[in-house]
């Protein structure tokens, strides 16, 4: 983890509203999958982007947790965060992308302990009305594989970063918890359909832009929630000469705690939560079929080796 989490009482986090309470220039309120967080920041980018990026929740409902993102030299690149009131302090993030998961991941610890619903950071994609989840470490290609599904004539945005699941005994749903999506510039060096939108997007100083797909995509392009039937996971490793492998459900759950659940922003590590997180990810792989897909070769040749588990 690039910044370090400091765990704190409800106590502290009082203190620390009245220490601050003053600099709070600009607030906003999401809602990220029937949950109300409440941003308050000093940086008029930070507030910017926040709208763009998720639904506006109503001034006048009350928050389910908060995101406080301030420049705080002393305090160096850090998260204060109160498990008991979901509110997290945020030093000196000039990444928008580690701030918008992070309310997302604030986001999931309400709902994981409170509602039995759990969450993935990881995309989503409808293909006739099947789901297919990619989950991958950072720098395989979750996003760059997503967006190239999207192009199928038959494929529908629910998410390209990250969703909520709620488990019953049929199949796994997965909703979706933005009204944009944050990407990186090169998608469209990558798929040129995505030109246009690329083309005309703000890009801030770590080269990413929020965007709205549904310009390219239509309207029904996305879509807010799919069945899952597929969990593809990635990796991008030269010693292997296998591109696409089968996994049992314990396989893909191995590689899964191996590699953090794929979620650098997970705010309580306890053993108790862990233990949530590995018996909601045991019960996603056993009710999909599980495959691993080695991401060294172009990712045209890769996105056909996912299209072709997803014919199957």
């Amino acid at each position: 983890m690039v910044y370090e989490v400091e765990l704190i009482s409800p106590a502290e986090k009082d203190e620390l509203f009245d220490k601050y309470q003053d600099r709070f220039l600009y607030t906003k309120k999401a809602e990220i999958y029937g949950c109300c967080i409440k941003l308050l920041t000093d940086q008029q980018y930070v507030a910017e982007r926040w709208s763009d990026n998720f639904y506006t929740m109503g001034e006048n409902i009350r928050s389910h947790g908060r995101i406080v993102v301030l420049t705080e030299p002393s305090e160096g690149l850090k998260v204060k965060y109160d498990p008991m009131t979901k509110t997290a302090f945020l030093y000196n993030f000039d990444y928008y992308g580690w701030i918008k998961s992070l309310a997302l991941a604030v986001t999931g610890d309400v709902l994981e302990d409170e509602h039995r619903i759990y969450h993935v950071h990881g995309a989503a994609i409808d293909v006739m009305g099947k789901g297919v989840s990619i989950i991958a470490p950072s720098r395989t290609g979750k996003t760059t594989h997503a967006w190239g599904l999207l192009r199928m004539k038959e494929a529908r945005l629910v998410t390209d970063d990250w969703y909520f699941v709620r488990l019953s005994d049929k199949r796994p749903l997965a909703f979706g918890s933005e009204k944009n999506c944050y990407t990186e510039g090169d998608i469209a060096d990558i798929w040129t359909e995505y030109r246009k939108l690329i083309d005309k997007a703000q890009f801030d100083n770590k080269g990413r832009a929020i965007v709205n797909v549904r310009w390219i995509v239509g309207e029904g392009g996305v879509i807010p929630m799919t069945t899952i039937y597929h969990v593809i996971m990635l990796k991008r490793d030269n010693s292997d000469n296998t591109i696409v492998r089968r996994l049992t459900p314990e396989e893909g759950l191995a590689y899964l705690m191996a590699h953090d659940f794929c979620n650098p922003h997970q705010l309580v590590r306890d053993e108790r939560k862990m233990d949530i997180r590995k018996s909601f990810y045991r019960r996603l792989l056993e009710n999909s079929t599980v495959h691993m897909v080695n991401t060294v070769q172009t990712p045209q040749e890769s996105q056909e080796a996912i299209r072709d588990i997803i014919r199957e």
